[in-house]
């Protein structure tokens, strides 16, 4: 029943539609009208904008997301070689160290001065 009502609304003819034209002229003015429809247009731009967006970061997710199926999958069929001997025990009791990480050198700390040299520094 509603969809009736709304399917007759939307079936309008050219005489309906020029007798809604005359009345927004009137209403507004010929002055106001350019500016309500760049408004308009500046609106349904906009909404056209963030709409594509928003796709575009869905279609990047599923992208995402089918990348990691396929490595994990090239993962799964290709694992890697078990490490033997010596290298197994250094890759379990060793701490990682990154070689591109800088290295920090402690500053020196000044000799502990002497009663006799505190004396002479302050004169």
């Amino acid at each position: 029943m509603y969809t009736g009502i709304v399917l007759e609304f939307l079936n309008m003819g050219g005489s309906e539609i020029m007798l809604i034209l005359a009345v927004v002229l009137l209403l507004f003015g010929g002055k106001k009208l350019p500016e309500l429809a760049r408004g308009l247009g500046k609106g349904i731009r906009d909404f056209k904008d963030a709409s594509e967006g928003v796709k575009r970061e869905i279609h990047r997710n599923i992208n995402a997301m089918d990348i990691e199926d396929e490595i994990k999958a090239t993962d799964a069929a290709y694992p890697s070689t078990p490490k033997t001997g010596t290298e197994a025990h250094d890759a379990n009791n060793s701490a990682h160290v990154d070689p591109s990480a800088p290295v920090t050198v402690p500053a020196e700390t000044p000799a502990a001065e002497t009663p006799s040299e505190i004396e002479k520094n302050k004169i």
